[in-house]
């Protein structure tokens, strides 16, 4: 079993099956508690789980009911999440753009001019 850490102090167990790698395409859930709670969950819990796995009905820890709320996806559209050419030169990478079969041109950066797979 591995563990999975919540925005509070506990840990919940989670199944380390062969599917676990696809972890990274699960969701993470958030839950809020219905009425009075423990310190763990009064601001809510974030649980990473699979599609198929039942909601949590009760706190870990103090038994309370909570339910699962839905939010917003983090979604990034257009370019403005690329690094610039200017950017990645200032601090220390190299960028180069297909210039013709197997031939790659600088354009920013320390390094050959130009990378051939001659």
């Amino acid at each position: 079993m591995s563990d999975i850490h919540c925005n509070s102090a506990v840990t919940l167990p989670i199944d380390s099956s062969p599917a676990w790698p696809h972890s990274l395409r699960m969701p993470i859930y958030q839950y809020i508690p219905d009425h009075d709670s423990c310190e763990h969950c009064r601001d809510g819990i974030e649980l990473l789980q699979r599609l198929s796995d039942p909601a949590l009905i009760a706190c870990p820890q103090c038994a309370a009911p909570i339910h699962r709320v839905i939010s917003a996806p983090q979604v990034v559209s257009g370019q403005a999440h690329r690094t610039s050419e200017s950017h990645a030169g200032k601090h220390g990478f190299t960028q180069y753009k297909r210039a013709g079969k197997g031939v790659y041109e600088k354009t920013v950066g320390k390094g050959p001019a130009f990378i051939s797979g001659d």
